[in-house]
């Protein structure tokens, strides 16, 4: 079937998120969100993904950015420069890169966010940060009960901090420990706060122009 809308994904958590998204911010969802299981299999994935794609579809994909948003860029761009889009740029668009298929190709629309904003190097749970409420001190309790762990009991690194953050604030609630998506509807996490202005903006453009 021609025209799918098809959004690629790390994983269930990043699924979950933006379909919530999308429901909370009244833009339809994709026909298809597909996670993946990770960076490795979404890049081995993305030429398969676009070389199987038909006239008139339009396929993105949303990635964290990691430790280095430079080097997550280019692991993508060659990728799309071999696949034969001329135009792809040399780092990523702030407000999301969006590519119209080349001319005389079956090729189709093809979107990239870079999470947590295209910028910074990050997860998906930097990006949930800025949907939790500001300005909010039980935030603050939870980020010096993290910061106050000893450094031979912290088991996590440094990256992985959002997701001890996000995941306590989350536990501290009337409702404790919702899954991300549900917690999004249930405002625990705001989709409506204006980080996730671009976001929304760049999945609209793509999907729906």
């Amino acid at each position: 079937m021609a025209n799918r809308k098809i959004l690629l994904v790390e994983g269930t958590d990043d699924l979950h998120v933006l379909r919530h998204i999308c429901q909370n911010r009244n833009i339809p969802a994709p026909d298809s969100v597909e996670p993946l299981g990770g960076i490795p299999d979404l890049l081995e994935h993305i030429p398969v993904r676009l070389k199987a794609s038909e006239d008139g579809d339009v396929v993105g994909v949303v990635v964290d950015a990691d430790t280095d948003v430079k080097s997550r860029w280019q692991s993508i761009r060659h990728r799309t420069i071999d696949l034969g889009y001329p135009n792809m740029p040399s780092q990523p668009v702030p407000d999301g890169t969006i590519l119209d298929p080349p001319e005389g190709t079956l090729l189709p629309r093809w979107g990239i966010w870079i999470m947590p904003d295209n910028r910074a190097p990050g997860i998906l749970e930097h990006f949930l940060q800025f949907l939790i409420p500001q300005p909010n001190r039980l935030l603050d309790h939870v980020k010096g009960s993290i910061a106050g762990i000893p450094e031979d009991e912290r088991l996590f690194g440094p990256l992985d901090e959002p997701k001890a953050v996000v995941h306590t604030w989350l536990a501290w609630q009337r409702d404790p420990g919702k899954p991300f998506g549900t917690a999004i509807t249930a405002r625990f996490l705001d989709p409506n706060v204006s980080e996730a202005d671009n976001l929304v903006a760049w999945l609209r453009r793509l999907f729906f122009p």
